[in-house]
């Protein structure tokens, strides 16, 4: 299938569900791409993982009562942001420490509710790989309203949250509370996890929010242009991901996933200041100048 057959598709009546499951890939990469920003630059891979994992929990117990995975998952993942939060303050223990613990036990927890639901293989693979054939209307509002709450709320604290990233000594002499804005910050990622869920799925969601943020900063140092390339970026796997699962019945979270990893790989060697092309190019540049 072309691209072009796969662009008629999304305007064919009879496939509504394909737009809606490009639009809410996009959506998520969009808000991946900018939470995933901060993710990299305070080196919180592990806390991203952590918290995908953490709201496992949530989205079990609210299958179990056939209640909205979503504010189950919300709501897990607010609880355990402020555990994180809280037990992080104390500094006898690297945060890496808490943030394993609370991660593997919530994600045991979420399998013990699980493997108690009669019929539950179905769901469980749909949260752990993502599942965007089943995506309503009602989905994407949903997507669309927190994803907007979630940037609206970073672009208001993002001086904040950039100065306790970069300096906690001088944001505390300066009476910012860096508990609050490690909440804040803890709090969106587990948001966007819970967002994303449906289409990338639990397993994968680690690898949108830093593929494309680490994309960005091999191509700028300013943390505003990358909040704009990487949203930009995670969009253009999203798109290639969910064309490339319609044309082959791949997978669309591992798809897009791949097209996201493919990019990086690409800036990564051919990046113009930072790729190891560019790097090669320089050293090749200096040794001739000082050849006789």
């Amino acid at each position: 299938m072309s691209l072009i057959d796969f662009l008629n598709d999304l305007t064919n009546p009879v496939l509504a569900f394909l737009p809606r499951a490009l639009l809410i890939a996009i959506m998520s990469s969009v808000v991946c791409g900018v939470v995933g920003v901060h993710v990299v630059l305070r080196g919180l891979s592990f806390v991203g993982d952590a918290l995908s994992h953490a709201v496992f929990p949530g989205v079990a117990i609210a299958f179990a009562l056939q209640g909205s995975i979503l504010l189950g998952g919300a709501v897990a993942g607010l609880v355990v942001a402020i555990l994180i939060t809280t037990f992080s303050q104390n500094r006898r223990l690297r945060e890496d420490s808490i943030i394993g613990i609370f991660f593997a036990a919530a994600f045991a927890l979420g399998l013990v509710i699980m493997s108690r639901i009669p019929g539950y293989t179905g769901s469980l693979e749909s949260f752990l790989f993502g599942s965007l054939s089943g995506v309503t209307n009602t989905d994407l509002i949903v997507v669309a309203a927190s994803g907007f709450f979630i940037l609206a709320i970073l672009a208001l604290l993002h001086p904040y949250i950039v100065l306790v990233s970069i300096d906690r000594d001088h944001a505390r002499a300066l009476g910012i509370k860096s508990m609050l804005v490690d909440l804040v910050l803890y709090l969106a990622i587990a948001a966007t996890v819970v967002i994303s869920v449906q289409s990338i799925g639990n397993i994968l969601i680690l690898a949108l929010l830093i593929a494309p943020a680490a994309s960005a900063r091999m191509l700028t140092d300013r943390v505003v242009t990358m909040m704009v390339i990487g949203p930009v970026l995670g969009s253009i796997a999203a798109f290639i991901g969910v064309w490339a699962s319609w044309q082959w019945n791949l997978p669309t979270g591992a798809a897009i996933v791949l097209c996201s990893s493919a990019l990086f790989v690409l800036i990564w060697i051919f990046a113009p200041r930072r790729g190891i092309a560019a790097g090669f190019l320089s050293k090749l540049v200096r040794l001739r100048k000082v050849a006789p």
